[in-house]
């Protein structure tokens, strides 16, 4: 998994309208890069419906959040129509993204196993740097650790 102090892997995905995004284009921005399972399940609706509540928290410390998921574009569009989320969704369907961060993991549910994303959260800032990580996000507490994130990479 990408560290804190590490350089935020430079990539390109379609978002949730098909279009062509790129995290370098957010240079000069602090971003919230967060990976999720899969839209519309409870814990990924939870965390984004939280973050879309949170909106203006976001604006406020001048961050751009970004969500990743392993599922295709129609499937991160219908989500992000559907809860009114004011914040890019990418499509990662080969999951190359996920890899390159190391959130590609495999999972353990019920003794059945399977691969996905991990739920995780990279706090980038302006240069591009990765400055906090959340290797397990809690859908619940999601918001108040990465506001607080934020708020620590203001200027004393």
């Amino acid at each position: 998994m990408i560290e804190t102090g590490e350089q935020a892997p430079d990539f390109e995905l379609p978002d949730q309208d098909g279009g062509h995004f790129r995290l370098s284009d957010l240079r000069g921005r602090r971003v919230v890069l967060y990976f999720y399972p899969r839209a519309d399940t409870p814990g990924c609706t939870t965390q984004a419906c939280g973050i879309r509540d949170h909106q203006a928290d976001y604006d406020a410390a001048g961050a751009t959040v970004v969500g990743v998921s392993p599922d295709t574009v129609d499937a991160v569009a219908k989500f992000r129509e559907k809860y009114a989320l004011p914040f890019t969704l990418l499509a990662d369907a080969d999951h190359e993204v996920a890899e390159r961060y190391g959130v590609w993991v495999e999972k353990n549910m019920y003794g059945r196993k399977s691969w996905g994303n991990a739920r995780a959260t990279f706090v980038i800032d302006e240069d591009g740097v990765v400055r906090h990580v959340i290797p397990k996000a809690s859908p619940k507490t999601h918001d108040d650790v990465v506001l607080k994130a934020l708020a620590d990479l203001q200027p004393a």
